[in-house]
């Protein structure tokens, strides 16, 4: 009997997914359960595991875009019960004498061989091996997530050979101008992630009135907590004690104090929240997703430098699902990581503001009227004038600069 293989529904905003890859090939025995094909959404990648054992028919293509509830193959389940009874009907041969050790003979490389697991893909994207350059010890030679952490890329030494100076009949003269060297194109089909972040930011700027506010930090206080008590909060706690808990919890008190910046506009309505859900934008290999930490009102420091290390993870090893990105009342983006002084961030739409963390860098500033060197951050708020006014929007971020600045009043929401 032939069963239908169709894309499953994964979520309410999901219509449409890619074929990324498959993981088994045409024909291929496979037992329920086990992992056939990745699909690329919007959101994030996800594996859809085949629903009986039996023999796979392919129908869809790698690369093939496919709505909710497309035929992706069919699995022949009379295949899988014949591999059975033969199986079952093999004779058994017995014998007084010891029976001696099976001997190994090579096994012919299956589907699997040399082929990564999701996770282990992208941990080899990400430091830039080839997969078949490893050596995978899961079953049937599939490369394994931890085959893919213990890969390290080799060197390879090549000769350093002059490089020739080019003729003058080897140059290539255009308008005057002359052109040399390899000028070569490639062209890569974009993958839907990327689809998704550049339509969603076009949308954000054109259908929002937005506007952004600067302010800067100094970062002293807290550096000099972090100093102190690092060593504690990580026996305490089992984490690193970072800035951004000290970030979310500055922003999720200030805006206590500032519904219209945790609320968002639907067709004539201003939907409040009375909860707080901060987004943290995180990079992936695949591009920038942003999973939320829910409840942040309710979260302690540790709380919330765990949740952001589990998230950080999962985004790296591509295993984010849509409801660890859907929702999220407020964003925090961290541009600083990558040597951001400052920087413009985009809403991130239905929310009403983003807050941009910067680069920290020492600067001289007047204090009691002398002027020493301080450790300094800019933050930018960019934020929906069409729902927050330019008085809210200021005020919040000096409230959220107060708090960064005097940390312990964080401790007592003050």
């Amino acid at each position: 009997m032939k069963i239908e293989i169709r894309v499953p529904s994964i979520g309410e905003s999901v219509t449409e997914v890619t074929l990324s890859t498959w993981l088994v090939e045409d024909g291929a025995s496979v037992e329920i359960d086990e992992a056939i094909c990745e699909f690329e959404s919007d959101k994030a990648t996800l594996e859809l595991p085949a629903e009986a054992a039996g023999k796979v028919i392919r129908v869809a293509k790698e690369g093939e875009d496919l709505k909710i509830g497309d035929l992706v193959c069919y699995i022949d389940t009379d295949g899988a019960g014949k591999a059975k009874v033969e199986k079952a009907e093999a004779p058994v041969e017995t014998s007084n004498q010891a029976t001696p050790p099976p001997t190994s003979s090579p096994k012919e490389d299956s589907y699997a061989t040399a082929h990564p697991s999701p996770a282990a893909k992208k941990i080899l994207d990400e430091k830039g091996i080839e997969p078949s350059s490893i050596k995978g010890t899961g079953v049937d030679g599939r490369i394994t997530k931890e085959d893919a952490n213990n890969a390290s890329k080799a060197e390879e030494i090549k000769p350093q050979l002059p490089v020739p100076t080019p003729s003058k009949e080897e140059l290539v003269v255009k308008n005057e101008v002359t052109i040399s060297g390899n000028r070569g194109e490639r062209v890569e089909k974009m993958t839907r992630l990327r689809k998704t972040i550049s339509r969603r930011l076009v949308e954000v700027k054109n259908n929002t009135a937005m506007l952004t506010t600067f302010n800067e930090v100094d970062m002293t206080r807290i550096m000099e907590l972090r100093k102190q008590y690092k060593d504690d909060f990580s026996t305490e706690h089992g984490i690193n004690l970072g800035f951004m808990s000290f970030f979310v919890k500055a922003c999720t008190l200030a805006l206590q104090k500032f519904p219209a910046i945790n609320a968002y506009i639907n067709d004539d309505s201003i939907i409040y929240h009375d909860f707080y859900d901060v987004s943290i934008a995180v990079s992936t290999p695949k591009g920038l997703v942003v999973p939320v930490i829910r409840n942040t009102e309710l979260l302690s420091f540790a709380d919330i430098e765990k949740e952001i290390k589990r998230l950080a993870t999962l985004g790296r090893d591509g295993q984010l699902s849509i409801g660890d990105m859907e929702g999220g009342t407020f964003t925090i983006t961290n541009g600083g990581v990558f040597g951001s002084l400052l920087s413009t961030p985009i809403i991130n739409q239905p929310q009403s503001a983003i807050l941009g963390m910067h680069k920290i860098q020492d600067r001289p500033m007047v204090i009691n009227g002398q002027i020493t060197a301080r450790p300094m951050m800019y933050l930018a708020l960019s934020y929906d004038h069409r729902i927050v006014d330019g008085k809210e929007s200021v005020s919040f971020l000096v409230a959220v600069k107060d708090y960064l600045e005097n940390p312990e009043r964080m401790l007592f929401g003050i």
